[in-house]
């Protein structure tokens, strides 16, 4: 009997660990695999190819099945439409979308404070800051008093509504707009209009599990721990339309496409200057499309590039060339003239781009000049001057050899045959020449 129980009791022992050894590898299977999270970076001006980049990445996040996106964020602002473009599509994100204002040195100014605080976890670096959102009038200068303050209320109550979502600091943010109030990362934090300050991306993630947000109607407990990171970098696409619409690089393209169909233009046949200069227009109206462009501006710098065309048609005396390189600098000055640095075109690529510019257009006015000016060697004109030989006796008439070919000729004088002569001028058919002196 107290071998059947010993035998009994063996074998449930071996059950038992047949049974664990079962179901051991199903107990690993059953543990939630690590997040994912894709992180792309926005650094300068928000513009539409970025807008386009954000949103598209949003998209395609949710699509890959990434637990959430990351956003490492550097801009000193931009326009309001591509800011309005991506606080849309954050706020409608199916995924968690972290803005972390990265790396020390950082800055999320203007556009870029509306970004941040739609975010669904929005974080800051040591070193960075955030404010200066007072909207900025497009064209030039500041616009009707009553308009931009009507700007400027839309602006305040669209950024109080977005805080009021995410339960950030409704206050601060409308200073941000209303008087340009400006903070560091620390004091943001304190204020309430972030919610971590972390020296990394992976010390944000460690902050942020557990915490609970609003994903469309829905709210989640993050489960952010040991998260997998995978960086999307930007597409060669919006890398190049990124840079196109860098207002220095648009303003370079602009006078480079004018100076090349001017060349174009004045010395015909070129082709090269003409293609390259055809292309780097386009470019450049393209770039301005997506830019606070003053039209004023661009047609002080076209009124340029006709005062240097009429100086070749008119002896001005040099007048005509400098109204143009003024009219050429002022329009500059003006093309992107707005309070954001970032939508401005940067002095020290203004006045190099400029001074060369206008020293290549002084160039080519001088080369035509001279070109017009320079002795004929062509057709009647041509003839004058040149050197001969008379093959008969010429007075009132007679032949000579010129150039190598045969002219009825008169002259005042008899001149026997042989005699070296000089074409002094054309009557007709027939050239006046006179005796050619020995030297």
């Amino acid at each position: 009997m107290v071998m059947k129980k010993r035998s009994i009791t063996k074998i449930l022992k071996v059950l038992l660990l047949l049974l664990i050894a079962f179901a051991w590898p199903g107990c690993l299977g059953a543990a939630e695999p690590a997040p994912v999270f894709n992180v792309i970076s926005i650094s300068g001006a928000i513009t539409p190819p970025a807008a386009e980049y954000i949103t598209q990445n949003i998209t395609e996040a949710g699509k890959e099945g990434a637990y959430g996106l990351i956003i490492l964020l550097d801009t000193p602002g931009g326009l309001d439409l591509s800011m309005r473009d991506i606080a849309k599509g954050i706020l409608n994100a199916p995924i968690p979308v972290f803005v972390y204002v990265y790396p020390s040195g950082a800055r999320a100014a203007s556009a870029g404070v509306i970004i941040t605080v739609a975010a669904h976890v929005a974080g800051m670096a040591p070193g960075t800051n955030i404010g200066a959102a007072h909207p900025v009038g497009l064209g030039g200068g500041g616009g009707d008093k009553t308009m931009m303050e009507k700007v400027a209320n839309d602006a305040a109550a669209y950024v109080r509504s977005i805080a009021k979502i995410r339960g950030r600091n409704e206050e601060w943010v409308e200073k941000a707009v209303r008087i340009s109030a400006s903070i560091t990362a620390e004091e943001a934090m304190k204020n309430g209009v972030i919610d971590y300050v972390a020296t990394d991306v992976q010390q944000l993630l460690k902050l942020a599990d557990g915490k609970q947000v609003l994903v469309g109607d829905k709210k989640i407990i993050l489960k952010t721990s040991g998260a997998i990171l995978k960086e999307r970098k930007m597409g060669a696409r919006h890398r190049i339309l990124t840079t196109l619409s860098d207002p220095n690089i648009a303003y370079i393209l602009f006078l480079v496409g004018l100076a090349g169909l001017y060349f174009e233009f004045s010395t015909p046949g070129a082709i090269l200057p003409g293609v390259v200069g055809g292309i780097s227009l386009i470019m450049a109206f393209f770039a301005m499309q997506t830019l606070p462009v003053n039209y004023a501006a661009v047609l002080l710098i076209l009124f340029g590039i006709v005062l240097f065309v009429a100086e070749i048609k008119v002896v001005s005396h040099g007048i005509l060339t400098v109204g143009g390189i003024v009219s050429l600098a002022v329009g500059s000055l003006m093309l992107f003239d707005s309070p954001d640095p970032a939508l401005r075109v940067s002095l020290k690529v203004l006045i190099p781009t400029l001074t060369i510019i206008s020293l290549f257009f002084v160039g080519v006015i001088s080369l035509v000049i001279k070109a017009q000016m320079r002795k004929k060697h062509t057709g009647k004109e041509g003839m004058i001057g040149a050197e001969g030989k008379t093959v008969t006796k010429v007075h009132e008439e007679g032949k000579v050899m010129v150039r190598g070919e045969y002219w009825a000729a008169f002259s005042d004088t008899p001149l026997e045959e042989g005699t070296r002569v000089r074409v002094i001028q054309i009557d007709g058919l027939r050239v006046k020449v006179e005796r050619q002196e020995r030297k």
